[in-house]
C-alpha cells in the first residue's frame, strides 16, 4: 500500500515536471517571438518614416503629383504584421523602381542618404524576420510534437504563421521526417 502511494506520488511528480519544463519553452519561446515582433515593429515603422521622407523629393525632382500614396494608407489603417511587411516591400520596390527608371535622382544627396538607410533598415528586418521565423519553428515544433503537445493542448497554445514561405515549407519538411 505504502508502495503504491510512494508510485503515484513519483508519477505524479514526474508528469508535473515534465509539465513545468515543456511550460517554461514554450514561454521562453513566446518571449523571443514578441521580442522578433517588436523590433519588427520598430523597424516597420522606420521604413515607413524613411519612405514618407522619400516622397517630396521624388515628387519635386520628377515634378510628380503622386507617389507612395499608399503610404499614408498604411498609416491610417491597423494591419498584420505579414501584410504591413508585404506593402511596405511593395512600397520599397516602387521607389526602386523610379530610381532605376530616372538617374537624375541620385543628384539627390538627401535621396541618397536615405536610400542608404533604407537598405540598411531592410537588412535589419531582414534579420529580425529571421530570429522570428527560427523562434516559430521551435514553437511550432513543440505544438506538434509529444509530450510538449498536451501542453499546448492545455494552454491552447496553435501554431504560428511564418514571415515567409520558405521557411513554412522547410518546417513542414522537418516534421514529415
Amino acid at each position: 500500500m505504502l508502495y503504491t502511494i510512494l508510485g503515484i506520488i513519483i508519477v505524479i511528480s514526474l508528469i508535473l515536471l515534465i509539465i513545468t519544463f515543456y511550460y517554461n519553452k514554450f514561454n521562453f519561446a513566446i518571449i523571443k517571438i514578441a521580442e522578433a515582433e517588436n523590433n519588427i515593429d520598430i523597424l516597420f515603422d522606420k521604413k515607413m518614416q524613411l519612405l514618407e521622407r522619400t516622397r517630396p523629393i521624388v515628387k519635386k525632382e520628377l515634378k510628380l503629383k503622386e507617389f507612395l500614396e499608399d503610404i499614408e494608407y498604411l498609416n491610417e489603417t491597423t494591419i498584420n504584421h505579414f501584410e504591413m511587411n508585404n506593402s511596405l516591400k511593395a512600397l520599397h520596390n516602387e521607389l526602386n523602381k523610379i530610381l532605376d527608371e530616372n538617374e537624375k535622382l541620385y543628384k539627390s544627396e538627401a535621396l541618397l542618404s536615405i536610400v542608404e538607410e533604407l537598405n540598411g533598415n531592410e537588412e535589419a528586418i531582414l534579420g529580425s524576420t529571421k530570429f522570428y521565423n527560427d523562434n516559430v519553428v521551435v514553437f511550432n515544433q513543440l505544438v506538434g510534437s509529444f509530450p510538449s503537445n498536451v501542453v499546448a493542448l492545455l494552454w491552447r497554445y496553435k501554431k504560428k504563421e511564418f514571415y515567409n514561405n520558405e521557411k513554412k515549407e522547410m518546417y513542414e519538411i522537418l516534421n514529415e521526417k
